[in-house]
């Protein structure tokens, strides 16, 4: 019995210091003013944030749909641009979700996350704030699905937050 509640105990302090991870990095990745753009710096280079992302996008199951070097599109239209790629990801169930309250929402659905370096060569993960969606989109019936995408994003984007 001791050992089960041991076990337990175990399982809540480890999911309230998940839930706490997730919480810091989204409520510090708050959309600075009513743009609806949301930052998160990266502690990694562009590749290895890349690659953190993507395999955290695998490993929560979800579908993820293209990866577009805007660098190299830009250079091969012989224009100079700073590392850009746009990955585009999602999970129908829940993104459909706002589809069907309001069919204009399919504009910002699936999720896109940019990284981008800027002129100091810091990484930069950005995205559209979901509240800043549902606000434009005029969606109040699905408040549950925008913070679950927000955690989602807040969690996905903590993989780059550290060394």
């Amino acid at each position: 019995m001791t050992r089960h509640l041991a076990n337990r105990f175990a399982n809540f302090f480890a999911t309230l210091l998940l839930a706490v991870l997730v919480l810091s990095v989204v409520s510090a990745a708050r959309a600075d003013s009513d743009d609806g753009i949301v930052r998160v710096k990266s502690a990694v280079p562009m590749p290895e944030a890349i690659s953190r992302i993507k395999a955290d996008i695998a490993a929560k199951g979800i579908k993820f749909f293209s990866e577009i070097d805007q660098s190299k599109l830009a250079a091969d239209a012989g224009i100079k641009l700073r590392p850009s790629t746009l990955l585009v990801f999602g999970n129908p169930p829940l993104g459909t979700q706002f589809i069907t309250s309001n069919p204009n929402a399919g504009l910002d659905w699936p999720v896109r996350l940019l990284l981008t370096q800027d002129d100091n060569g810091d990484v930069w993960a950005v995205w559209t704030d979901f509240g800043w969606i549902a606000r434009h989109h005029n969606i109040r019936d699905r408040v549950a699905q925008f913070e679950m995408a927000t955690k989602v994003v807040g969690s996905i984007t903590s993989t780059i937050t550290t060394k």
